[in-house]
């Protein structure tokens, strides 16, 4: 039920007589009065002191706190050493000598402006901080269940595996015994059968004599020619020796090893894992980068003959040179200005290197899809740095932080995600989104090229959605960016190589159109850059923010000025 005197229904009415309309307000008791009723307030006594002004004016005279120890005292100053508010009581009584006084309005709006600011900051930077901390352990938790799972099921296939060997072992080992049953058996039956042949003998020698004891015949007594001799010799006993099961002793201990086992898991505690929000371009600047414009017309700088069947990706060493790498297992580095080939280096694998990066400490990162590895060039040796089991890498980057974002398909090519690497070790994981939906498209047959954004996004072009998806620093979907490009350059979006430069700007390289789009850090097109461009795939930018595209089948690398 409604309030018939505070609704909307009806005008405001004085506290008092409850039915004059409110003209005045009194500060100290928190009434509304008519104008007929302020003496009667007043002269209530219960206040020395009635704030009395207009109603549209209330709530303006300070409401000054009241003293803990002396009873309807005001307190009216503030003492600084013991951060409490005093009456004036408590002065004269000189239980704050010495200590510094101020009176109590004057903090008032130093007061107001502190909590003013610290508010500012929970709303503007440390929830919203709080608020990507919630979002990146909701991803860690999805990825828990999801790799759990995963341990799960390579756990059970693992002891299907080993059903079937020990069903082979075990259907071994029976056709062992059923041949050497068999073998004894037709022993034993060859025997049988001469004892057989010999009892007939023997009985048909019985009968010849016994007919010959019945004669008186001599001559045929004399006939007779007995074998008794020969029988008296018995065949020799055959018996079957019976092969034992020795069957290997069940220890839970070794069973456990054999089978395999769980290294142990662990929860650790970060406290610099999480950064607050800020405002600034790059972790490591103390002030933004100076402001460049987009020139009116791109112009092509130089041009670098590359010889690759096809030209996949480049990667700047330095604003003088630049690593490359297309159809064929090595990857080359040339100078930018003489257009030279300085060095080659040739995959450990001798696969083709699906992708290529440089660290910041100059090192020449790789990526082998058929061999599953992420490898390391330094001083010209190569190092396994990731070896995945059950995915196979694709694009590749190196992080602001020295980390490595990797994105990557699962075998049996169901799924796609980004992982990010310190060294060998697996720092986070990103792949659904709020409501657990997949962030990127899962196909062999289509690309997938990384990059980080100064302001810390993970930018990915993602060619079989046509789209680029990018993420926050925790990787929350911050947006999905597919494509604009002004007539007559219509055809569908289809990115490939993405890199990002000093403003902040996502640049990715456009196949279907034969252009590079430019967008900034929120997704909003600025410009296309064509420079008569032949299929641009791979691209990478330098410190002065040059940008180098390398063309997939006229294997050139054009070196690009798109900045004031």
């Amino acid at each position: 039920m409604m309030d018939p005197y505070t609704s909307a229904q009806d005008v405001m009415r004085c506290d008092l007589c409850e039915t004059a309309v409110v003209q005045m307000h009194c500060d100290t008791c928190h009434v509304n009065l008519c104008k007929a009723c302020v003496g009667e307030n007043i002269s209530t006594g219960k206040s020395k002191d009635h704030k009395v002004v207009k109603f549209q004016d209330r709530q303006s005279t300070p409401l000054y706190p009241m003293c803990k120890y002396h009873n309807k005292e005001r307190c009216e100053m503030f003492c600084k050493q013991c951060d409490i508010p005093v009456c004036v009581s408590c002065v004269a009584l000189n239980q704050h000598l010495g200590h510094e006084l101020s009176k109590i309005l004057q903090l008032l709006d130093e007061k107001k402006d502190m909590i003013i600011k610290e508010r500012n900051e929970l709303n503007d930077t440390i929830y919203p901080t709080y608020q990507d901390f919630a979002s990146d352990v909701q991803n860690r938790m999805s990825q828990l269940e999801k790799e759990y799972g995963d341990l799960s099921t390579d756990i059970t296939k693992h002891g299907e595996d080993w059903h079937r060997e020990i069903d082979k072992l075990v259907k071994k080992l029976k056709a062992e015994v059923d041949e050497m049953k068999n073998k004894q058996l037709q022993t034993l039956q060859k025997h049988l059968g001469e004892i057989n042949k010999t009892m007939s003998d023997i009985k048909e020698e019985i009968n010849s004599m016994e007919t010959v004891t019945d004669t008186n015949d001599l001559s045929k007594l004399f006939s007779v020619i007995s074998n008794v001799h020969t029988y008296r010799n018995l065949p020799h006993k055959i018996l079957p020796s019976l092969p034992k099961f020795n069957p290997g002793k069940i220890q839970g201990e070794e069973l456990s090893k054999l089978f395999g086992s769980l290294s142990s898991s662990s929860l650790t505690s970060d406290k610099h894992g999480y950064s607050m929000k800020t405002t600034q371009k790059s972790p490591e600047a103390g002030s933004s980068p100076p402001v460049k414009q987009l020139l009116d017309e791109p112009e092509t700088v130089t041009t670098i003959n590359t010889g690759y069947g096809y030209l996949y990706s480049v990667a700047c060493l330095s604003d003088e040179e630049i690593w490359t790498n297309g159809y064929d297992k090595t990857m080359k580095l040339y100078s930018i200005n003489q257009g030279s080939l300085l060095k080659s280096i040739t995959t450990m694998s001798g696969n083709i290197s699906w992708n290529i990066a440089v660290t910041k400490s100059g090192d020449l990162v790789y990526t082998d899809y058929d061999d599953r590895t992420v490898n390391i060039v330094k001083n010209e040796k190569i190092e396994e740095v990731i070896r995945l089991k059950n995915w196979r890498p694709k694009g590749v980057c190196s992080t602001s932080s020295g980390d490595l974002l990797v994105i990557m398909d699962s075998i049996e090519v169901k799924q796609t995600k980004v992982v990010r690497y310190s060294g060998s070790t697996e720092k986070q994981s990103i792949q659904f989104d709020d409501k657990g939906k997949p962030l990127y498209s899962h196909s062999s047959l289509y690309y997938r090229y990384i990059t980080e954004n100064k302001n810390l996004d993970i930018c990915v072009s993602d060619d079989r959605a046509n789209a680029l998806v990018v993420v926050n620093q925790a990787g929350k979907l911050r947006f999905r960016y597919t494509g604009q490009t002004p007539a007559p350059k219509n055809k569908p979006f289809s990115p490939r190589g993405i890199t990002a430069d000093s403003q902040s700007h996502i640049l990715t390289a456009n196949i279907n159109n034969k252009c590079v789009h430019i967008i900034n850090q929120d997704g909003q097109f600025l410009r296309c850059i064509d420079c008569g461009l032949s299929y641009p795939w791979g691209l990478c930018t330098d410190s002065n923010d040059n940008l180098f595209v390398a063309q997939l089948r006229n294997k050139q690398v054009k070196k690009i000025k798109y900045l004031q």
